[in-house]
């Protein structure tokens, strides 16, 4: 399996995207702290949520229902694009806990 680096130029702006600025957070939408373990929950249940969303676009688009394909495309790549990310985040804790455990005290 191909390890692909994690790229933050990859993180665009626009309305196609329908992504805000990296760098912008809305105070009013921060939710209380919950802790890393809430964190990683919502996080999960995002990239859940976005492979919901691929898949009925997917099924809109295979039906003959679907009114803009190129919509379709872009929900499907973001979903890709989430899971790759997930699973390098991913690769990456667990290399960080493997060295962690290998380390002689």
């Amino acid at each position: 399996m191909a390890i692909l680096p994690i790229d933050p130029s990859l993180a665009v702006n626009g309305a196609e995207w329908n992504v805000g600025s990296v760098g912008s957070v809305d105070p009013a939408a921060q939710q209380p702290q919950q802790g890393f373990g809430g964190m990683l929950t919502q996080a999960v249940q995002k990239l859940d949520d976005s492979q919901v969303q691929a898949a009925g676009a997917a099924q809109t688009l295979a039906d003959g229902t679907a009114t803009d394909p190129s919509q379709v495309v872009m929900q499907v790549e973001r979903a890709q694009l989430s899971m790759q990310l997930a699973s390098q985040v991913r690769n990456k804790a667990v290399e960080a806990y493997q060295d962690i455990f290998h380390t002689q005290v």
